[in-house]
């Protein structure tokens, strides 16, 4: 719907210009995936993972410092559905995006942008390998999971995924430091609604209430990255119990 106007917007600096393709990108993907025989299988397998990454981080998901990063994690970033209008509605506000906000914010934006494509992406590969293998999308198991792993073409997005949960986190905790922020917020709600925004509001005020309340964002995301890394070595080196991890993890 807004594809034209991400194209016809001028993007005059580096960040400006990534955050541009990245959109653009993600919204072609978005159409594509909307037309795609194994939609409902994508949603599936996207609901499996984030189950698995809830039983894999239990100590995080239920730490009272951690659970609201972690569900804003699952919920708003890895978002398989539900989130059209939203989307939407970045697409829409982009020519102001690269008019108003730094750059910094913008390559932030743009790793946001990133992370759930390359997520998205991801989902729907595993749809279309556990389709090949006959795997019902609905009653996935940790072998079928990891033998449609293994099957991947995209290992190294796999690898930038877990690289873009560091990146996007640390960048999203140094700005929710600034109090400005959260009044900017505050104060914007009545014109985000007024202008239809209002979706694309909440996000954003979710995740910066959610990291807010964090104790120690750079400890968490140590953890996430550290632990997330040795379950995909498990998983490639064929071990039978991929998701167990050792207790200093």
């Amino acid at each position: 719907m807004y594809r034209e106007r991400l194209v016809a917007t001028e993007a005059r600096s580096e960040s400006a210009r990534r955050l541009q393709q990245l959109l653009l990108d993600y919204h072609d993907f978005r159409h594509l995936k909307a037309e795609h025989p194994l939609l409902e299988n994508a949603f599936h397998v996207a609901d499996w993972q984030a189950e698995r990454l809830k039983a894999t981080h239990e100590d995080l998901y239920h730490h009272p410092g951690y659970h609201h990063g972690l569900e804003f994690l699952l919920t708003d970033l890895y978002a398989p559905a539900g989130m059209t209008h939203r989307d939407d509605n970045i697409d829409r506000v982009f020519p102001k995006m690269v008019k108003w906000l730094p750059d910094n914010l913008l390559d932030t934006f743009a790793g946001l942008v990133e992370l759930n494509l390359i997520t998205q992406r991801l989902d729907l590969e595993l749809a279309e390998l556990f389709h090949q293998q006959g795997v019902p999308a609905d009653a996935i198991t940790t072998e079928d999971y990891c033998a449609a792993f293994r099957e991947s073409r995209q290992l190294d997005q796999r690898e930038k995924q877990i690289t873009l949960v560091a990146d996007v986190g640390q960048q999203l905790d140094r700005y929710v430091r600034n109090r400005t922020l959260g009044w900017l917020l505050s104060m914007t709600r009545g014109p985000a609604e007024m202008a239809d925004l209002s979706d694309l509001h909440s996000f954003l005020h979710r995740g910066y209430s959610a990291f807010r309340k964090m104790d120690d964002v750079e400890l968490l995301i140590d953890r996430l990255v550290s632990r997330e890394q040795q379950v995909m070595r498990n998983i490639l080196d064929g071990r039978p119990d991929p998701f167990s991890l050792p207790d200093n993890l």
